[in-house]
């Protein structure tokens, strides 16, 4: 078992940053890839950014080169940088950890983009 702890959400006027934590705890040296995704609210659940366990990353195009996913492996905890936030990226932000066989997810946490 894998448990995901979200952190770091909040409201933020449009231009500014935000960062996401993910703490992650359990059985976290079986997770190959860890990600970010998020969900509006009447819409599906999105991909953002991935990072795999030798660090490559991959964003969806609507985020990429605003957000930055990064890892410290001392602390077992994802970040997601987020800057140039716009009205659109209001929605709840959930961490996954996939191990080859299961995927886990945090509880979500909130980030508001508004002016």
């Amino acid at each position: 078992q894998v448990q995901l702890v979200e952190s770091g959400g909040g409201s933020v006027q449009p231009g500014g940053s935000l960062r996401l934590s993910c703490a992650v705890s359990g059985s976290s040296s079986s997770v190959s890839r860890m990600g970010w995704f998020r969900q509006a609210r009447g819409f599906q659940r999105d991909l953002l950014a991935t990072i795999t366990n030798n660090g490559d990353t991959t964003y969806a195009g609507s985020v990429k080169g605003r957000f930055t996913i990064s890892r410290d492996i001392a602390k077992n905890t994802v970040y997601l940088q987020m800057n140039s936030l716009k009205p659109e990226d209001t929605a709840v932000y959930y961490c996954n950890a996939f191990t080859g066989l299961k995927s886990y997810w945090g509880q979500g946490t909130q980030v508001t983009v508004s002016s």
